[in-house]
């Protein structure tokens, strides 16, 4: 019951008083009205505190003999906003490095790890596949497992040695049913080096390697260490000298080798590398750099008959010529009408150089065809070849019948 239902209650109860007692009864009532202005006040108090305590808290509407709201208002349709729904995103992938007493470090590009102690790392995804360098993908002797676990996968890798030094690299896998496939562009990669105190260099089963010295190319000496600390250099086998390394010409990365960024005639030859670290000093595997002109760029060969139209009897000339890079060699591989009944192929071959600012040579092939028959007749197709790529081109010869001489006009 609010308080306007009391004081309505309450001055009817008191009416009777002022009609029993006369003016004995009106002082009674004033008294009793004084009591009900004073109950109101407190009222009003009571509702400013709870104000203070509510702020956003609205008075409760007020009822009626009957009820009934007196601040009663049309209904009012209130409409929800509409919150948009976000789909989670995809954890996010990285590797952890498991270390001793279950203490857990995130890893970065490059760690190391004594060769003897056991490598463990953890990639957070469900499933995940890894991939491990070459040496242990042939033969890992049972050091290497992996293991996938409900949220991450384990690669635990023991009894470690310097040949283990490589890329690790672990690839979330998107499944769709029973059909996986590596997101290549979520890969997270790290690169382990197992410091070993007798070796310095990753071993490798062959003494001698033979690497070709691309002119179109970067060519990479692999002289890949068991440390980061260790110190590297590059040297020649005749004459013995070391080979400056200057970092534009020739650079070096701890983690691949020496690059020649720009191969030369003059970087061929015999070449190894070097590595100091304390007081040991090893050599690495020798390498045997060979040089090749490899081509800027496939061959534009152009063919050209002697005659379009050639009579039978007469001989004929199929010509097909490159121009390009000295030293580039080109080959040539033909296609003609008479190969259907065996005729044997007769070609000139011949190399000429340009004039003009840049050393460029011009290679041909000549196609003989000797008295020309019907059989001759139809397309003419030279293939020049290097070593980027082949193009052909094709010309139509027609043989016209010989003329008989006893022919009058």
């Amino acid at each position: 019951m609010n308080r306007q239902a009391t004081l309505i209650i309450f001055h009817l109860s008191i009416m009777p008083l002022e009609n029993l007692f006369g003016s004995k009864g009106r002082l009674v009532l004033s008294a009793l009205l004084v009591c009900a202005v004073i109950l109101e006040l407190a009222y009003c108090q009571e509702e400013a505190q709870q104000q203070k305590i509510n702020p956003g808290r609205k008075p409760k509407p007020s009822i009626t003999k009957l009820g009934r709201s007196t601040n009663k208002s049309p209904r009012a349709v209130t409409v929800k906003p509409k919150i948009k729904t976000t789909p989670a995103a995809p954890a996010q992938t990285f590797l952890t490095q498991v270390l001793n007493r279950g203490k857990f470090k995130k890893v970065v590009d490059s760690i190391s790890v004594q060769s003897g102690d056991t490598l463990e790392l953890r990639c957070r995804g469900k499933p995940v596949q890894w991939s491990v360098p070459k040496y242990l993908e042939e033969d890992d002797e049972g050091r290497l497992s992996m293991v996938q676990q409900e949220r991450y996968g384990v690669l635990t890798l023991v009894n470690t040695t310097g040949a283990d030094t490589g890329e690790f690299s672990c690839y979330p896998m998107y499944c769709e049913d029973t059909d996986c496939r590596k997101e290549y562009d979520k890969a997270v990669k790290v690169f382990v080096f197992f410091p070993d105190p007798q070796e310095l260099f990753v071993p490798s089963a062959d003494y001698y390697e033979a690497i070709q010295l691309r002119t179109n190319w970067p060519t990479l000496l692999p002289c890949q260490v068991t440390s980061p600390q260790a110190k590297v250099t590059l040297h020649r086998e005749f004459p013995p000298v070391e080979v400056a390394v200057d970092g534009t010409e020739i650079s070096f990365n701890v983690k691949r080798g020496f690059t020649i960024h720009r191969p030369r005639p003059h970087h061929a030859g015999a070449l190894f590398c070097v590595a100091s670290l304390g007081n040991l000093r090893q050599s690495s595997t020798k390498y045997m750099l060979i040089y090749v002109n490899y081509p800027m760029a496939p061959p534009a060969p152009v063919i050209q008959a002697s005659s379009s139209s050639v009579t039978a009897g007469e001989n004929l000339r199929v010509s097909c010529s490159v121009v390009g890079e000295q030293d580039v060699a080109v080959e040539f591989t033909w296609d003609y009408p008479g190969q259907q009944i065996g005729r044997p192929l007769y070609t000139q071959d011949s190399i000429s150089p340009v004039g003009g600012g840049a050393a460029r040579q011009q290679s041909q092939s000549v196609l003989l065809v000797d008295e020309v028959r019907d059989v001759d007749q139809g397309t003419y197709t030279c293939t020049a070849q290097n070593l980027q790529g082949a193009k052909s081109v094709s010309t139509t010869v027609k043989v016209v019948p010989k003329r008989n001489k006893n022919h009058k006009n």
